[in-house]
């Protein structure tokens, strides 16, 4: 699972700059919940080979009992409840403060992997200034400047250090992994997530075991069905009572990014009677980001009349329209109803992820598609597609070979994408179509 590193500490000490410094992006926001600065924002990081998620919080009070204080208070609690290492953000150039004490005090009682990050440090790596910081018992402050960049890569291998061991065995070949079907449920609360889960392990009853690994993981829970083993990864809150698998809906956002970034496919479930939210677009978006083939559920089918569903159609079409490729479900988890066809979409979109590509027919598919309509001349250049090859599964990537391909416009990169996924079949799975081209660009001009 991706490590998840929180950034907490009182209000304007450069939280936000360093969360945007750490994900490269200030569009990396996946998932936010209603107002402002008092959120968690949820993003993504990369380091090297190293993924991992990050949470930015209001400014953190300790004590605070009243208002919107009080929301920020428990925002970041359960940021630091849902991280693996936090990172502790004081500001060098205004001192240290009783807040910081208070805060330093409550870390103290998390048991976490905690760093303390001196912010707007730039130039200061050792100035007396950060000596103070020593007084909050947190271990030797790290020099940082968010707003530069200084210091915050070694700041974030400090806070993966015990993580990075969790790395999957990359020996593990794509054909091996495709034996296991890797699938996660996703959702807001209460759309019927614990419903679905609990109907599918009452209806197989092949459960083996639950597998809780350390905290911070989604649960994964080992089954089979007509033949096909799975491993679902349970974003629900799923745990084992007795004999009896109990499902309690209690909604974790790093849950969800996690099961969705170690899933093979995703059912993401939408609730008929609450149309498509900002949250499912969020979360449709992440499983998007992740190349990850994915299912529409669409729970309550039978809750909701016929104008509601006609409105519902539109809603998925207009907000989820980068998921095209996805198929639709109409259910009931609760009445066992569409769950047949639910499970032949699932198994349809996991064959498609994990689709073997000739070389050769990939070829030939380029060549007829250029036949039927050739690329726009982009000036004096016309890109040549040569040959093509797949580079990758899950999602499935086309690497085509040529000249001037820098000049292909996103449009006619649709056009192939739409041309491979007619003749392979593929529902239910991104399909990432990359261009390669030879080194010297100016050797097709005169064509």
């Amino acid at each position: 699972m991706k490590p998840v590193i929180a950034l907490v500490g009182r209000p304007n000490v450069g939280k936000s700059t360093l969360f945007n410094r750490m994900t490269k992006s200030r569009d990396a926001i996946v998932a936010d919940f209603a107002g402002l600065t008092r959120d968690r924002h949820y993003g993504d990081g990369r380091l090297g080979e190293h993924d991992f998620i990050v949470i930015d919080t209001g400014g953190f009070e300790p004590d605070s009992s009243t208002g919107i204080v009080k929301e920020m208070a428990k925002q970041t609690r359960q940021a630091v409840a849902e991280a693996d290492a936090v990172v502790f953000v004081v500001d060098v150039r205004a001192g240290l403060s009783a807040q910081d004490h208070d805060i330093a005090r409550y870390l103290r009682t998390v048991n976490k992997h905690v760093i303390l990050a001196a912010n707007k440090a730039e130039g200061m790596k050792d100035a007396p200034q950060l000596a103070e910081f020593f007084e909050l018992g947190m271990g030797e402050p790290m020099a940082v400047s968010a707003a530069h960049g200084q210091g915050v890569r070694s700041l974030i291998e400090t806070a993966l250090e015990p993580f990075v061991f969790d790395e999957p065995d990359e020996d593990v070949s794509d054909e091996e992994r495709a034996l296991v079907v890797r699938l996660a449920v996703a959702g807001r609360p209460n759309v019927g997530k614990s419903t679905l889960i609990n109907t599918w392990l009452g209806e197989e009853r092949l459960v083996a075991f639950d597998m809780p690994g350390t905290t911070r993981d989604a649960i994964s829970v080992p089954f089979e069905r007509n033949g096909q083993r799975f491993e679902l990864i349970d974003t629900a809150g799923l745990r084992r009572k007795g004999k009896v698998f109990e499902a309690i809906e209690k909604f974790s956002v790093v849950k969800t990014l996690q099961a969705i970034a170690e899933s093979n496919v995703v059912v993401l479930l939408l609730d008929a009677t609450q149309g498509v939210t900002d949250q499912d677009a969020h979360i449709a978006g992440y499983i998007l980001d992740n190349g990850r083939a994915v299912v529409l559920a669409v729970n309550k089918w039978d809750a909701v009349d016929d104008y509601q569903r006609q409105m519902l159609q539109r809603s998925i079409e207009q907000r989820l329209a980068f998921l095209k490729f996805a198929p639709i479900l109409h259910i009931s988890a609760l009445k066992r109803q569409g769950l047949g066809p639910l499970w032949k979409a699932i198994s349809e979109a996991h064959a498609s992820a994990f689709k073997k590509m000739s070389t050769p027919v990939l070829t030939r598919l380029v060549h007829e598609a250029v036949e039927f309509q050739a690329p726009k001349r982009a000036g004096m250049f016309r890109p040549k597609l040569r040959y093509a090859h797949q580079g990758g599964m899950n999602p499935p990537i086309i690497v085509i070979h040529g000249n001037s391909l820098e000049h292909v416009t996103d449009a006619y990169k649709r056009f192939l994408e739409g041309r491979f996924r007619e003749h392979f079949k593929l529902v239910g799975t991104p399909l990432r179509v990359e261009m390669r081209s030879s080194r010297n660009p100016f050797t097709d001009k005169d064509s």
